[in-house]
This record gives C-alpha cells, sequence and structure tokens, in this order.
C-alpha cells in the first residue's frame, strides 16, 4: 500500500515556454484576456439561452452543449498553463495531470459529436419541417444531448483507463499541458495496446461525427436545390454555414496541430503553441460565429443590452 501511494503521488514536470526574460508578465496578461473574453463569451451564450423563454427550442437545447464543452476546453488549460508560466513551477501531480487530459479529451470528443448533433437538428428542421416539432420532442433531445455526452465519457473512460495497465519510470511530461500521448510516454512497458486503441478511438469518433454531418448536409443540399422557395434556400444555408464554419476551423486546427508534431523541425515554442491552438480557436470564435450568424441570439443579447442600458 506503501509503495502504490508513492506512484499514485508521483510528481511530474511539465517542459516549460522557453520565454525571455521580461516577457512572461507581459505573456500572462495577454493570455489572461484570451481567457477571460473565451470564458465570458461562452458564459453569455449560455445564460442566454438559459434566461431566455423563447430559446427554450430543442435546435438551442442541444446548442447549449457547445459552449459548455468549449468553457470546459479552455479552462482545463489554459489557467495551468498561464500559471506556471508566471511562477515558474511547471510542476503537476499524477492525478491532477490525468483530470487535465481527461477533461480537454472529452473536449475534443464533444467537439465532434456536439456538431454531429446540431447538424442532425438541422437535417430535420430543413428537410422536414412540417413533421419537426412531432419528431424532436423533448425527450428525443434529451436522449440526444444524453448520447452525445455519454458515447463522449466512453471513449474517453476507455482510453485513460489503459493507463493503469502501464507502470511509471518517467516524470517529464513532453508538453506544457497534460494529454494521453504525453501519458503514455511515462510509462516503461510496452503500450503498442495504448497506441492502438487512441488511433482507434480518434478514428471512430471522427467516422461517426464525420458521417453524420456528411448525411445531413447532403440531405439539406439536396432540399434547397429542389425547393423553388428563395427564402426557404436563403434560412437553410444561414442555418447551416455556422456550423460548417465552426466544423471545418476545428479538423484545420487539429490537422495543423497533428502534423506539427511529425517535423522535426518545427521551434518547440511554436509546435506547444499550434498544441494549444484546438484548445484556444473553437473556444473563442466560436460563440462570435453563432452571435453574428444567428438573428435570433443576436436579437436577444441586443434586447437584453437595450434593456439594461434603459434602466441605467
Amino acid at each position: 500500500m506503501e509503495n502504490l501511494s508513492i506512484i499514485v503521488s508521483f510528481e511530474l514536470t511539465l517542459d516549460p515556454f522557453s520565454i525571455p526574460p521580461g516577457a512572461k508578465y507581459p505573456i500572462f496578461l495577454f493570455g489572461i484576456f484570451i481567457y477571460m473574453f473565451g470564458a465570458f463569451c461562452n458564459l453569455t451564450l449560455l445564460l442566454l439561452i438559459i434566461l431566455t423563454q423563447s430559446l427554450h427550442k430543442p435546435m438551442y437545447f442541444i446548442l447549449f452543449s457547445l459552449p459548455l464543452n468549449d468553457f470546459v476546453g479552455i479552462t482545463s488549460m489554459l489557467p495551468k498553463v498561464l500559471s506556471d508560466i508566471v511562477t515558474e513551477t511547471n510542476n503537476t501531480y499524477y492525478p491532477l495531470c490525468v483530470l487535465q487530459g481527461f477533461l480537454l479529451h472529452m473536449y475534443g470528443g464533444g467537439v465532434l459529436f456536439i456538431l454531429a448533433a446540431m447538424a442532425f437538428d438541422r437535417y430535420i428542421a430543413i428537410c422536414m419541417p412540417l413533421r419537426y416539432n412531432a419528431l424532436m420532442t423533448p425527450k428525443l433531445v434529451m436522449g440526444i444531448v444524453a448520447f452525445v455526452w455519454g458515447l463522449d465519457f466512453f471513449f474517453i473512460v476507455l482510453l485513460f483507463s489503459l493507463q493503469g495497465r502501464n507502470y511509471r519510470c518517467r516524470s517529464n511530461i513532453l508538453n506544457v499541458f497534460c494529454d494521453n500521448p504525453s501519458l503514455v510516454k511515462l510509462a516503461c512497458a510496452n503500450t503498442i495496446v495504448n497506441n492502438i486503441f487512441g488511433l482507434f478511438a480518434t478514428a471512430m469518433m471522427q467516422i461517426i461525427s464525420v458521417s453524420i454531418q456528411v448525411f445531413s448536409y447532403v440531405k439539406i443540399l439536396i432540399t434547397c436545390l429542389v425547393t423553388s422557395r428563395s427564402d426557404a434556400k436563403s434560412k437553410a444555408i444561414n442555418t447551416c454555414v455556422a456550423q460548417l464554419v465552426i466544423f471545418i476551423m476545428y479538423e484545420v486546427v487539429g490537422s495543423f496541430t497533428i502534423v506539427s508534431h511529425r517535423f522535426l523541425n518545427v521551434n518547440a515554442n511554436l509546435q506547444k503553441i499550434m498544441g494549444m491552438l484546438i484548445f484556444l480557436v473553437p473556444p473563442l470564435l466560436n460563440p462570435i460565429v453563432y452571435g453574428l450568424n444567428s438573428h435570433e441570439l443576436r436579437n436577444n443579447l441586443l434586447k437584453i443590452i437595450r434593456r439594461k442600458i434603459t434602466k441605467m
């Protein structure tokens, strides 16, 4: 039991940024601004959906998961990185490292599944408008949301449960934050099972998400082409363009991050920043994309702001 306790409380060292003297405080303040902006935008979107009765619809009930997931993603990563920069400690403990990695991977899978659920909702709304309310009942919507989070949780729990099968003999995390690949590299034993399942889980999550989205958007495109109503076409395009932008943006950033780790001549700091982008870009831009593209969200937010200004 004593040896087990020593292993569980194993102290780890993160690989810090190489920051020139005098630059850490400006970087810290800039990072705090980014975090506060991202947190504010996502929390505003969450509160707007909660407090506005007219937004209590299936579409926005599913959309609610996106800013919640984005808030978890940026909060799980950025404050710890900024704290390490300003304190120059760069230490963590194994249980906290696993928790951070778990939350970050939940965020990554959550983006894929939430966007798939939103695409399916738009498919029903645009391709079967007369049956939308009959099909998208509160029970079904709650089932979709539960399935999204449950499937994400299932894959990530299986992924991280494999960590326990390997004995750890290293203490250096080769990144500024903890993730599954960095944790796997702490093991001395053969990690081929971890690597194969990691690739399998990533592939399955991508296949499920992309398949649902391709099916939904192809059906929506066909519906737009056959309909003669220009207003219906415009509405369909406006409701889908934000989700497509977010999905493409997420895939581009994710691919950019993966590719950066395949080249040895990439600057270490640049590589770490690229690794952070997937947890920074979507949470910063998703609320803006939806806020600018959704008339209903934008109009309700402006009403609340005008009401507050009037009271002042």
